[in-house]
């Protein structure tokens, strides 16, 4: 399964879908020396964009914003409301609580950087991921098949969502199906099918902007400027994949070359905010998916106030 699809699996009922950078893959390489060495390395120091810059060039298209967009009481609420049901059922179930800071899911630092390297930090993929669940320990409750039948229900009942790539199934009963059903009633597979519609179409969007007139406009200085030092790539995504490790992001002349190019042509700008263009089109086109969106949201935020107002109760569960 595609790592894109996958995060989507993984945390599309938790209101939050990662989405996978798009572009052209291939070799960069540097001439004259034989490295990528010589005039990227002396070029002077690279200017990195400030972080809060960067922030504002993430916010800038609407699909992502809508897919990004937390929803943190509702994930509370869904585990308060599942944990009470596999109580009932006799069983304790203890999820691991959504994250809440800013880099944890839909948070900024969590939105999809399509356009290759925007600083020399580290790279999200080798920065510590939120502890898992621990695996139910042998012959406990946790590890039987009632236990995943209360809460994961009968699998020959799931449900699909489809969208016009992807589908995505979900529970159709059992004490998640249930959880998710109190926040969102009736409009609980519209919720995920608009969240796979948005993803496939940030996916699109991606694509569709390589044949904008100033994108391509500014990719084409971003190539004359990296020409300049002495470093043949086709675009900013190429190089990321040339690099390795986050030692290479920090020390590469190839990398200092490509973040001082985008500074120079304004690179970074001019993409997201041809990228933001293009997937407001796609949500004009589409006035059902952001209005569906908004009143799911509307509702899922109205039902989690009720059940994070609720005061709990003790509830003895089965040794």
């Amino acid at each position: 399964m595609p790592e894109a699809l996958t995060k989507l699996v993984r945390a599309v009922a938790a209101g939050a879908v990662i989405a996978a950078s798009a572009g052209c893959s291939g070799a960069v390489t540097g001439t004259g020396t034989g490295t990528a060495s010589g005039a990227a390395a002396g070029s002077g120091p690279v200017r990195a964009a400030a972080p809060a810059e960067l922030a504002a060039l993430h916010r800038l298209p609407p699909v992502t914003g809508l897919l990004f967009t937390p929803h943190v009481r509702g994930a509370e609420a869904q585990q308060k409301v599942a944990i009470a049901c596999m109580a009932e059922r006799g069983y304790r179930y203890a999820p691991v609580p959504p994250p809440r800071s800013p880099g944890g899911e839909g948070g900024d630092d969590e939105r999809p950087q399509p356009f290759g390297l925007e600083s020399t930090a580290p790279s999200r993929a080798a920065a510590p991921a939120a502890s898992p669940e621990a695996p139910p320990k042998p012959g406990s409750p946790e590890s039987t098949d009632a236990y995943a039948r209360a809460l994961f229900g009968d699998e020959a009942r799931r449900v699909t969502a489809r969208g016009l790539r992807l589908s995505v199934s979900r529970p159709g009963d059992g004490c998640l199906a249930e959880a998710e059903t109190r926040l969102l009633g009736d409009g609980r597979m519209r919720w995920l099918q608009v969240r796979i519609r948005l993803f496939e179409a940030q996916e699109d969007a991606r694509q569709d902007v390589e044949k904008d007139s100033a994108f391509r406009a500014v990719t084409t200085r971003w190539r004359e400027c990296m020409d300049r030092a002495r470093v043949k790539a086709e675009d900013p995504v190429q190089v990321r994949r040339s690099l390795r490790s986050d030692e290479e992001r920090r020390t590469s002349p190839v990398a200092a070359a490509d973040l001082r190019c985008k500074a120079e042509t304004g690179y970074l700008t001019t993409a997201y905010e041809r990228l933001a263009a293009v997937q407001q089109r796609w949500l004009d086109a589409h006035p059902d998916i952001g209005r569906d969106w908004k009143k799911l949201s509307a509702r899922q935020e109205k039902a989690a106030g009720e059940v994070l107002a609720t005061t709990a109760t003790t509830t003895v569960f089965r040794p």
